[in-house]
């Protein structure tokens, strides 16, 4: 598969939306991210499976920064298949009293598919740690496009 430009440009839109919806609290725009079968994998603390799982957990479970800055944003292309890779920054509220805050960062890593919508994300793993590699144990049928 070789990319458009109008593809990398939309895989790019595609990553700082998920912070915009995130950031908004727009649970139901979740589904211009997602595919409806996507799993959404935050290393050491939850597995997500399929968009109303994700919704759910965002809406009602999920702990959520002050705002999602994504960065670093690049497309791989790799035997057939499309990765997303990205950072993010985000800035949470200071444990201490008064002014301030602290900052985290993680990385996300991200199968997308496209869609009769556009680009979406099929499979996504967010780890604070930094993977050498994309992560083993993507799911083959989350693997293709749809």
């Amino acid at each position: 598969m070789s990319l458009s430009i109008a593809d990398r440009i939309e895989l790019h839109e595609l990553a700082g939306r998920y912070g915009d919806i995130v950031d908004d609290r727009n649970w139901p725009g979740l589904d211009t991210v997602f595919t409806e079968e996507a799993v959404f994998e935050v290393v050491d603390l939850v597995t997500m499976e399929g968009l109303g799982r994700i919704r759910q957990y965002m809406e009602n479970e999920g702990r959520h920064p002050l705002a999602h800055l994504i960065t670093n944003i690049h497309i791989r292309e790799e035997a057939g298949q499309v990765q997303l890779l990205s950072r993010g920054i985000f800035p949470i509220a200071s444990r201490k009293e008064g002014p301030g805050h602290r900052v985290f960062y993680g990385s996300y890593y991200d199968q997308v598919v496209k869609t009769a919508a556009g680009w979406r994300i099929s499979y996504r793993i967010f780890s604070t740690r930094r993977l050498e590699t994309w992560p083993q144990g993507v799911p083959a049928g989350r693997q293709g496009a749809e």
